[in-house]
């Protein structure tokens, strides 16, 4: 790769083999460092070997439209300190559904500012309980009761009252390279001595089903080759899959469809769910959020997009 000229993102989707609007995406959410000249945006072959290697994370808050006005340094505090709390509407989550839903909400009659924080499950539950966000999403499996999010939310959530409200249902499965060479089909392949995985981060929600699995076969994480090798994103493991740097990867169905060069090998059907504090659930931001969720013109976005299943999206799941 040279490094005495800028990268265009077409020369970055060739180089990583993906598609152009996933490099798009990546440089949106901060997993590759980005700069314009002129309306267009350009890349350093560094910053696209860093990526590579893994060594840009994301996670901070960022603006979803122009309207947002939140200053940069709310964003590099957020992971440390509750000051970031009322400094913005903050929806946590990764899935690019939750952007399209921050503009609705922005837009509405009822609307304001909203952020958007590209973080986990886990974390994203725990930035609720502690103040810093005010809609967590979650598709935590647990694998003794055979069902998600409500036992994760009472876990982490303690003693704060929750409503938990239906987004969509996606299958989440395994990230392969194209006609599944090595014949990877359940669980009980990923300790084969043949097989490289690349795992997401530790209380993301494909990891959490990963690890309920194995913890359920009685496989240790450390005899799975690459158990370890973490990271950011669904876009990223399948990334790596489809580079060759590993063998298979947990993810949605609806990723893989942006890498020519991978399959998907379907596991499990998951609940992909929004958590607000019950204290909250009748204040204008969250009733906006709740009947955007329930209309018609934003549930027309996703139809007939493959990978959604949008039957129950903005029901009430439960009360904690």
């Amino acid at each position: 790769m040279r490094k005495d000229r800028a990268l265009t993102a077409q020369e970055v989707a060739d180089i990583l083999k993906i598609a152009k609007n996933t490099v798009y995406e990546l440089a949106k959410r901060g997993e590759i460092k980005s700069y314009k000249v002129g309306r267009s945006l350009r890349f350093s072959p560094e910053d696209v070997e860093k990526y590579t290697s893994g060594g840009i994370q994301s996670g901070g808050p960022v603006q979803t439209s122009e309207k947002s006005k939140s200053k940069e340094s709310f964003r590099d505090s957020f992971q440390f300190s509750p000051a970031s709390y009322g400094e913005g509407f903050v929806i946590c989550g990764q899935d690019l559904i939750l952007d399209v839903l921050s503009n609705y909400i922005e837009n509405h009659r009822s609307g304001v500012p909203t952020l958007r924080a590209h973080i986990g499950s886990y974390s994203s539950l725990t930035s609720l309980y502690y103040g810093k966000v005010q809609v967590a999403s979650s598709h935590l499996w647990d694998g003794d009761s055979d069902t998600y999010n409500i036992p994760f939310v009472r876990r982490l959530v303690p003693g704060i009252p929750a409503v938990i409200i239906h987004l969509t249902k996606r299958t989440q499965g395994f990230y392969v390279q194209k006609g599944n060479p090595k014949n990877i089909l359940e669980w009980e392949d990923l300790a084969r001595k043949d097989i490289r995985i690349v795992n997401r981060e530790k209380g993301a929600g494909s990891r959490v089903l990963l690890d309920e699995n194995i913890r359920k076969l009685g496989i240790p994480g450390s005899s799975i080759n690459g158990y370890y090798r973490e990271n950011q994103s669904h876009v990223t493991v399948a990334s790596s899959v489809a580079r060759g740097e590993a063998d298979v990867a947990v993810g949605d169905m609806k990723t893989s469809a942006q890498f020519n060069n991978l399959d998907f090998i379907p596991l499990k059907k998951e609940r992909y769910e929004l958590v607000v504090k019950k204290e909250d659930f009748h204040t204008a931001p969250i009733q906006a959020m709740i009947e955007i969720l329930n209309s018609e013109e934003f549930q027309s976005e996703f139809r007939n997009i493959e990978g959604y299943d949008i039957s129950e999206m903005g029901s009430i799941v439960a009360e904690t």
